[in-house]
């Protein structure tokens, strides 16, 4: 055994520890957002300060630096999957290194200090209370984007993205997103008007018993291939997907008066649930068995939500399942539903927008940010671009701030960077199933069976079972035969709306 390699060994081996040291505040995250008594934040709060440290303290070590220098000196030998494991132990070194502590500690203190102003100033339409916090960490993240970005050879923007897409350059986004821009606004307004010539569709009468919602959600899980003997269905105020390939946790939020809201939510979650339960097994703790990053996860959620369960031969499975537990009316009927969960509407806020508009909303976020961060946009002169933005992108001008540029989170803290991943996914999300489609010619018929094994065989061959041993764009191109891009979408859009 030479050095390099054993120095791998050792890598391997601390990268292992660090990753079940990470399950472990997997777990105890998703316990806080569910069952976590009131009386135990305090506890829990210094118990995942603890463990984050120690997981910190396994990453920047000197000796984990001297390990990366001298497993890279074999780089040429090694097999392709342990050069890709080596590169991405790197990445991660890098991007816990490369910026100070002292300069990470400020932005975390100021993100804080943001976001809880925000959730009063947004609440009191108070762009102007905001906007001293939005300048300090907006300034911050600027300073931590150039250094990261020096260190790993990035622009600032890229190394943002790098934070959450492994590999995702700008140059890949901004023709993508130029795409979009160019044909979709008018692609709304013909589904609009189609739309407008059909009845207005009537909402289900409930009540609906939360039981009989969970016990009809975990049915469609089970259907779809969701492992109980590793997971689980709960509920939280948003829902969400925690927890690890090995217990994964589901959550969604129940109302009585409607049953859709957390039908499709349990759908969503199911498809990152199946996503991390479909990992390779023998990768696990190794940082190439990981899950790819923010929008290859979107683009699993999307595959089963929006591509396969709000489509017609998934309705025609699922409806008379539906009917059997809450008893049949017409809202039930097939074309009412179909139309309920297909509605396209011009909205002010994004996490409440339809398929088709979503895109808008961030091509929107994604021009503007990049302009906030390197600097040709000031804080002060947000809300007139964004508001000038909506108007010309979605077609909707906001009446205040709370309904515009005030209504995400995400830059807020920092977060510059995350909001194109959204979109990202569901790009790849409609190539996915137009390749899957072209590969199961019988899938609608299978579906309308209530089989989903070769859907979700076909997912895991192509998807799941990669981990992260390759970049998102290589993946979708592998799977698809393509690189990622707008036309399946657009396909997609064109054939469920307007055909």
């Amino acid at each position: 055994m030479t050095a390099q390699t054993d120095a791998l060994g050792s890598l391997k081996d601390r990268f292992r520890r660090r990753s079940l040291i990470e399950d472990a505040l997997a777990m105890l995250y998703w316990d806080r957002s569910t069952l976590m008594p009131d009386g135990a934040a305090d506890a829990r709060t210094d118990q995942i300060a603890e463990l984050t440290r120690m997981a910190r303290e396994i990453l920047v070590a000197a000796e984990t630096s001297d390990l990366l220098d001298q497993a890279e000196q074999a780089t040429a030998s090694l097999a392709p999957l342990d050069a890709r494991d080596l590169h991405l132990m790197r990445r991660a070194f890098l991007l816990e290194t490369a910026v100070p502590a002292d300069l990470v500690e400020a932005a975390q203190r100021v993100g804080a200090r943001s976001e809880m102003a925000w959730r009063q100033n947004r609440a009191a339409n108070d762009f102007a209370a905001q906007q001293p916090f939005l300048q300090e960490i907006m300034r911050l993240t600027q300073e931590t984007a150039k250094v990261r970005g020096a260190a790993m050879g990035l622009a600032p923007y890229d190394a943002q993205l790098e934070l959450f897409e492994p590999g995702l350059r700008d140059t890949e986004v901004t023709p993508v997103f130029a795409d979009l821009k160019r044909w979709l606004p008018d692609l709304v307004q013909q589904i609009l008007d189609r739309q407008a010539q059909a009845p207005e569709p009537t909402e289900p009468a409930g009540p609906f018993p939360v039981p009989m919602q969970k016990e009809l959600g975990e049915g469609f899980m089970r259907a779809l291939g969701f492992d109980f003997t590793r997971g689980r269905l709960d509920e939280s105020l948003h829902p969400f997907t925690g927890g690890i390939p090995d217990d994964s946790r589901l959550t969604t939020r129940y109302a009585t008066d409607g049953f859709a809201e957390a039908m499709m939510g349990i759908l969503h979650e199911t498809g990152h649930a199946l996503y991390e339960q479909g990992l390779p097994a023998d990768r696990r703790h190794r940082m190439v068995g990981r899950s790819g990053g923010m929008a290859l996860h979107e683009s699993q959620s999307l595959v089963i939500e929006m591509q396969l369960c709000r489509g017609p031969a998934f309705l025609d499975h699922a409806l008379p399942l539906i009917r059997q537990t809450f008893g049949d009316q017409p809202a039930l009927e097939t074309a009412n539903f179909n139309r309920l969960t297909t509605r396209v509407e011009r909205g002010l806020i994004r996490v409440d927008a339809d398929e088709a508009t979503y895109p808008l909303h961030i091509i929107l976020r994604h021009g503007i940010e990049k302009a906030l961060l390197s600097g040709d946009l000031a804080i002060a002169d947000l809300p007139g671009a964004w508001n000038d933005g909506m108007a010309d992108i979605v077609g909707i001008r906001p009446a205040d701030n709370r309904n515009g540029c005030l209504q995400d989170i995400h830059w807020m803290d920092g977060a510059i960077g995350y909001f194109p991943t959204y979109t990202l996914g569901a790009l790849a999300a409609a190539q996915l199933m137009a390749a899957m489609r072209s590969a199961l010619p019988d899938l609608d018929s299978q579906v309308r069976a209530g089989d989903f094994s070769q859907l979700l065989g076909w997912l895991r061959r192509h998807v799941h079972t990669r981990g992260l041993d390759a970049t998102t764009g290589e993946i979708i191109r592998d799977a698809t035969g393509s690189p990622l891009a707008a036309d399946a979408f657009r396909t997609h859009l064109e054939a469920r709306y307007l055909n």
